[in-house]
């Protein structure tokens, strides 16, 4: 009988776009797709692996977008953390469903909805084995979901950010444009800021760098792939 794979990560703090969520629909939130995304976290959780998520809002609301349009930039930010919150509830949802315990805490006040972010909680419910899910970003304007999950990754001690995308990982350049595109096995942080490659933004890569926490970019589309990354397979591109 085959020895079962142990994880290589025991905590990791898993980054999802808000896009994810939308599946085939274009906007909104797809529950087959959400109740998909829980059973692979469902996988990891099954491994004793502790399980933290930052999810973005751009199936509902994009704030960069609204401010070049005309919309005040710090209203159009909240109004983003906002649409975070609703797609952590619904992912909340989707886990429990599946039979996995989950808090969603903000890090703005909605004391009907979720919990306030307090980081001692989160870890202890993390060491629980529940699934934290932290919302609205940082709480401020001008940061975005990709700093948020640095942030939150460093505060609770994660071992690694786990950036799940629609692409199997760092590209040269869009492989859906570019034939030629070349795929990063390994990076460093400073070639990603200094090649400005779309892994996350500066902040987040800077605040990575600065506390040596590393980020694996892969393909969230491909079912397994959460599991594959925390049992440590050779799969997208590491940054570290």
């Amino acid at each position: 009988m085959a020895k079962k794979k142990k994880p290589v990560f025991k905590r990791v703090l898993l980054k999802l776009t808000g896009e994810s969520l939308q599946g085939r629909k274009g906007y909104g939130i797809d529950l087959k797709v959400a109740r998909s995304i829980a059973r692979q976290i469902k996988d990891v959780k099954e491994l004793g692996v502790d399980v933290a998520c930052v999810i973005g809002g751009g199936n509902i609301f994009r704030g960069l977008p609204a401010a070049e349009e005309g919309m005040e930039r710090v209203t159009a930010d909240y109004i983003g953390m906002l649409a975070t919150v609703i797609n952590s509830l619904a992912l909340q949802s989707a886990l429990e469903q599946e039979g996995v315990f989950t808090r969603v805490q903000t890090a703005m006040e909605i004391q009907r909805l979720a919990e306030p972010y307090i980081r001692r909680r989160a870890i202890r419910h993390l060491e629980k084995g529940r699934v934290v899910i932290f919302a609205a970003g940082t709480g401020n304007p001008y940061f975005s979901t990709d700093t948020a999950a640095a942030l939150r990754a460093i505060e609770v001690g994660a071992d690694v950010i786990l950036k799940a995308t629609k692409v199997d990982g760092v590209y040269s350049s869009d492989p859906n444009k570019d034939p030629k595109a070349q795929k990063f096995g390994h990076l460093k942080y400073i070639d990603v800021l200094k090649k400005r490659l779309q892994v996350m933004d500066a902040t987040a890569i800077s605040l990575c760098m600065d506390n040596h926490l590393p980020i694996v970019v892969f393909n969230l589309m491909k079912p397994g792939n959460i599991l594959r990354v925390v049992l440590g397979n050779p799969i997208g591109t590491k940054v570290s």
